[in-house]
């Protein structure tokens, strides 16, 4: 067993870092890296199941009948209500089933209800179907999270997670590529087919984008594996078994590390979901960008960016290893909220549209550089059988924050405290900074808990 060197700011000698032990027979492989695929795939491919219905809006409010604040709680509430639920009770799942045989129940299920949304002729028959959706795909993360841990070793873990976390972007893109592809198919499948004319083109959408999925079942059940169960620091198996309530009093115990982490990942959900939400309209009340103009050069933005950053946190975490930092993988997401308060604060000083782009690509790559990290953190310090609450805690509580308070506080501070729909810049920038300071105060100080932990399970 490696003896651990601590320096005095947290960086240790490199015989102790965890990525020198030799990778577990079976991890780090061809193998490994075609389940992390799958995942990543399967996690996309959600995305665009959920996303479809924001291309439909017009199409399903005329066939319905509906308001728009009632197609606005089929698209949010439904779907949010049903995943929060559901996620807490789909992580437990994750730690004492099969894993895999769980994803391709899943898949089904939300590929089922997707296609189900598309035989609704009722608002209540579309807002069940919806949290349908919602609640079968809350189990994507945490399975997703757990087979990673149990597929690489520590040394890929941050880029394997951070290749993983491409997954919603991935996703996103594609479902406004693959939905006006879908919706055309559509039509001309009525055309074709006039046995399906009774079908509305948004109801048979959402059938041909959801049946498909079942396909992808079938690909994942012929080619894909449960993994041995293992622990990632020290590369050997573990199969450690918790109940329910032995797994809550496992996390309790550690609840100085715990506790930071979730609430840093929930405010780092404030600028990721809040952020992105207004600053379109920022860009057409303050600098005057047309709104197609800010949909092309805006959502290119935040691709590409995202991606970079995502793809970079595993280099600062392997750069910031080989300068002797054992926890460098929670140091490399403690070490990005720095710029990316930066980058907040600076929005309502920026001049011209130019300028808020340039701002926005620097918050978008900072929020995006630390997610696979934070997530890696997270595996290599949990016991297998403990990882799938893990990953559902961390969603769970990155979309109730997130979602409850990002976009809602920008319009409460544009509307109550200036007053003015053109101060929505200011706005994004007063809670964004301050969701940034938080997060990077919760992160720093969650690093020496962060160490005692990776001590613990190199030992256990």
């Amino acid at each position: 067993m490696n003896a651990i060197h601590e320096t005095p700011s947290g960086g240790v000698s490199t015989d102790a870092l965890p990525h020198e032990s030799p990778p577990l027979a079976g991890h780090d492989g061809t193998r490994s890296w075609y389940i992390l695929a799958v995942l990543t795939l399967a996690y996309s491919l959600a995305y665009i199941d959920r996303q479809l219905l924001n291309l439909l809006v017009d199409p399903i409010k005329h066939t319905l009948a509906i308001s728009d604040t009632q197609l606005s709680l089929i698209q949010g509430l439904a779907f949010i209500a049903a995943y929060l639920i559901a996620c807490p009770l789909l992580g437990r799942l994750v730690d004492v089933t099969n894993r895999r045989n769980l994803l391709l129940l899943g898949i089904c299920l939300w590929c089922g209800f997707t296609a189900l949304c598309g035989m609704a002729n009722t608002f209540h028959e579309l807002f069940l179907a919806r949290m349908g959706v919602g609640a079968s795909e809350a189990c994507a993360f945490p399975i997703a999270l757990s087979m990673i841990a149990d597929c690489f070793s520590a040394k890929r873990m941050a880029r394997a997670m951070s290749i993983f976390i491409l997954g919603p972007m991935l996703g996103g893109g594609l479902s406004l590529v693959a939905g006006g592809f879908v919706i055309t198919f559509a039509r001309n499948v009525q055309q074709q087919f006039p046995s399906l004319a009774h079908l509305q083109t948004w109801q048979l959408a959402f059938v041909l984008i959801g049946l498909p999925g079942i396909i992808f079942a079938l690909l994942v059940l012929l080619t894909v594996r449960e993994p041995a169960r293992s622990k990632v620091i020290s590369e050997s198996e573990d199969d450690r078994q918790f109940t329910t309530k032995g797994a809550v009093a496992y996390l309790w115990e550690r609840r100085p590390f715990y506790v930071r982490i979730f609430l840093g990942v929930g405010m780092l959900a404030i600028v990721v979901l809040g952020m992105p939400a207004w600053y379109p309209t920022y860009l057409i009340r303050s600098h005057g960008m047309p709104a197609a103009s800010v949909g092309y050069r805006f959502g290119t933005l935040v691709v590409c960016f995202g991606i970079a950053g995502a793809l970079t946190g595993p280099w600062v975490v392997r750069w910031l290893e080989r300068r002797g930092y054992e926890d460098a993988t929670m140091r490399a997401a403690a070490l990005a909220m720095i710029p990316m308060l930066l980058c907040c604060a600076s929005i309502p000083f920026v001049t011209g549209a130019n300028g808020a782009l340039a701002a926005a690509a620097g918050i978008v790559f900072f929020f995006t550089l630390p997610t696979g990290c934070m997530a890696a953190a997270l595996q290599l310090v949990a016991p297998s059988r403990t990882r799938g609450m893990v990953g559902a805690l961390y969603s769970f509580i990155a979309q109730l924050i997130g979602f409850g308070a990002g976009p809602t506080m920008i319009a409460i501070i544009t509307d109550h405290v200036f007053a003015n729909p053109k101060m929505v810049g200011s706005s994004i920038a007063i809670v964004c900074t301050i969701a940034s300071a938080i997060a990077a105060c919760l992160l720093f100080t969650a690093l020496p808990h962060y160490r005692r932990l990776l001590a613990e399970e190199r030992t256990t």
